[in-house]
């Protein structure tokens, strides 16, 4: 499965950012006198947009959860964000991916400026051709429509050339929505691989280095 441009996910993929998601938003529910979530709730956080998991997770009316979404980014943003680490085997998947020639970018429902403050902590910027996130000013939030932004500004003319490489049924959805293909990885916060697979992701593995044998084959 030969592709030129590789596009990665990040939270769940790439950075394993529960730590820092989980912190997050039990500060927000504590604001409004509300337990905190369990794990599992947590990771349903990680991926969508927080606006849309406040409303799915605890029925917030929309202008309620976007309250919620502006509370849990005083503490993310100052504190989580950097409560993170990259998954092992990361940094020499990226390494052996860029001396093999292919386009690399990351493609993320998080905001476009945390995504590279992120990955510049980590020390893997510097990999990434482009690092495209959310754009909420500009009505770029939704998977497919973060995805189209990056294939528009990598100068991408074949989307049969591009693959994400993701670990929930969103990427995969938002995959198919876009017209790349997705591929998936098993070791993300996705609770549900079946669901990964109807969503549309052709093949799923335990690891990076197994992602690589596929796309070299």
């Amino acid at each position: 499965m030969k592709k030129a441009t590789i596009l990665f996910d990040l939270d769940g993929t790439l950075v394993n950012t529960e730590e820092g998601v989980d912190k997050s938003v039990r500060y927000a529910l504590e604001k409004y006198g509300m337990e905190a979530p369990d794990k599992d709730t947590v990771r349903r956080f990680i991926g969508p947009l927080l606006a849309d998991s406040f409303q799915r997770e605890y029925g917030f009316s929309k202008e309620k959860a976007q309250e919620a979404d502006l509370i849990f980014r005083e503490r993310y943003e100052t504190i989580g964000l950097f409560e993170c680490e990259l998954f092992p085997g990361v940094k020499e998947a990226l390494q052996v991916l860029k001396e093999k020639g292919y386009q690399l970018g990351v493609a993320s429902s998080k905001e476009e400026a945390p995504c590279c403050r992120i990955l510049e902590r980590l020390g893997v910027a510097h990999y990434f051709d482009l690092i495209c996130g959310a754009r909420l000013k500009e009505n770029i939030g939704e998977k497919a429509e973060v995805l189209n932004d990056a294939v528009k500004r990598l100068g991408i003319s074949d989307k049969r050339e591009a693959v994400l490489i993701g670990d929930s049924r969103y990427d995969a959805r938002g995959a198919r929505e876009a017209g790349i293909d997705c591929i998936g990885v098993s070791y993300g916060f996705e609770e549900d691989l079946e669901e990964m697979r109807k969503a549309g992701v052709m093949e799923i593995f335990d690891s990076l280095a197994e992602v690589i044998e596929y796309l070299e084959r």
